[in-house]
């Protein structure tokens, strides 16, 4: 017997290799982002840096439209086959790249990497091995797999591209997917069931009701703004760190651990002091002020190396507040039915801006120079400022899942109804088809055993 307050062992195996999918996939698409711009500008036709651009973000463009409907196919046709036809994809795509000798052969390797797009289907399959009480510990755990990986390819990817170059970057790339698949297929447990789960899965049905929603609106323009505005930055900033810094790729880690360091240094203070001290917005606001400062510091002052290493340390700090804490706005703004997608929605959005946040820097850098690049991402820092400050505070609250009992035949809406009068509940759903409880409770004070006895009397 597994303690319930603990992930017992198939949830544990679960979490780990799906972080460790997460973490080998994301791996090959981060280590380009410090070295693209520099290795693209090789290639035959590379010295056009709107095709470069196109290039860049062609993944971002495949992605986000296939995102959902992959997410949504693996309910019929099972997890593993859409995951097993993701990785392949990607593989296939880095292969392309691998070989590009032109920057079309590169843009068309970009997209068919991004039409691997199997993020839904690997969330979907760890809410199908995880009990609904451990499902956000183990999302964490990917989200945790995500971060780390990120700050780790800025740093090592400098190197590693003057070892085996882009080319032997992309061959990597291709063997970390394969190895994921190996990895799906031995260490990723079977699950026993596989249906739709609305804190993970994006619903059809639920579009309209999430597209409506004011609050969520705000938070999906600001991912666009925030990736767009990233995907900007590394289609020109390593170009200047050679030019204007003068410090040759494989010294580009020198600014980049420093300032990733710094970052998530300074993030933790303030997650803290936003979900703890429930300061949220204002954290949330400061973080966005600080990322305009830094678009706008990049945009007018950029005259050597010291300046560059100033704004990205900014970036940074502005970056990790806002990557760790815009997930959780979106957790606590949604519909506690509809989180799953609200999610699928600002993963979509994520994904959109990556495409036209390079392919417009790409074009801007062509015809005018860096100074427009970052005065774009500017604008739309500021744009974001004024769109967020307009959002109400997130209440201080929690999702809470149980387990539905598998043989009860009762009313959902008056269950649902009697655990929204409970204390400290603020929205109380009964999923019949999905056999689930979703509350959003307050963080503290809530009366959880009341919630138990009334869904233990369902068993």
């Amino acid at each position: 017997m597994s303690s319930p307050s603990r992930l017992n062992a198939v949830e544990l195996r679960a979490a780990l290799g799906l972080a460790g999918l997460y973490a080998l996939r994301m791996l090959g698409m981060f280590l380009i982002l410090p070295v693209f711009a520099v290795y693209a500008g090789q290639l035959e036709g590379g010295d056009n840096h709107v095709l470069v651009g196109l290039a860049f973000g062609a993944y971002g463009l495949t992605q986000a439209l296939l995102q959902l409907p992959f997410g949504m196919w693996s309910d019929r046709v099972g997890r593993k086959r859409v995951i097993y036809i993701g990785l392949a994809l990607f593989a296939l795509g880095s292969v392309i790249c691998a070989l590009a000798d032109h920057i079309v052969w590169m843009i068309i390797g970009r997209a068919v990497q991004g039409a691997g797009a199997i993020s839904a289907a690997v969330t979907a399959l760890l809410a199908d091995l995880t009990r609904e009480e451990h499902r956000t510990r183990a999302m964490a755990m990917i989200g945790a797999s995500i971060a780390t990986t990120f700050a780790v390819s800025l740093v090592i990817a400098p190197k590693l591209a003057q070892w085996i170059g882009l080319t032997g970057i992309f061959l990597l790339t291709a063997a970390l997917a394969l190895a994921a698949l190996f990895g799906v297929a031995r260490i990723i447990p079977n699950p026993a069931l596989s249906r739709h789960h609305s804190d993970a899965e994006a619903d059809a049905g639920r579009l309209p009701q999430v597209l409506r929603h004011g609050q969520l609106a705000r938070l999906n323009y600001g991912v666009f703004a925030l990736h767009a505005a990233q995907m900007a930055m590394f289609t020109v900033m390593p170009l200047l760190l050679s030019r204007v810094g003068g410090l040759p790729v494989a010294h580009h880690w020198w600014v980049y651990l420093p300032v990733v360091l710094f970052g998530f240094v300074l993030m933790v203070p303030a997650v803290i002091l936003g979900e703890k001290r429930h300061h949220l917005k204002a954290v949330f606001l400061l973080a966005i002020g600080l990322m305009f400062i830094a678009q706008l510091g990049m945009a007018l002052w950029l005259p050597d190396l010291w300046a560059i290493v100033l704004w990205l340390g900014l970036y940074f700090v502005a970056f990790n507040i806002l990557e760790a804490t815009q997930p959780s706005l979106i957790s606590k703004i949604a519909p506690v039915a509809a989180r799953g997608t609200a999610m699928g929605i600002y993963n979509t959005c994520q994904s959109a801006s990556m495409f036209i946040g390079s392919a417009a820097a790409g074009w801007l850098y062509q015809h005018a120079g860096a100074t427009p690049v970052f005065l774009a991402g500017a604008g739309l820092m500021g744009i974001w400022l004024a769109v967020a400050a307009g959002m109400r505070p997130p209440p201080p609250v929690r999702t809470r899942m149980f387990a539905l009992g598998a043989q009860w035949t009762g009313d959902p809406a008056a269950l649902s109804a009697k655990l929204g009068r409970i204390g400290g509940v603020q929205e109380a759903v009964v999923l019949i088809d999905e056999r689930v409880v979703l509350l959003k409770v307050l963080q503290s004070g809530w009366d959880e055993a009341a919630a138990q006895q009334l869904i233990a009397e369902t068993n």
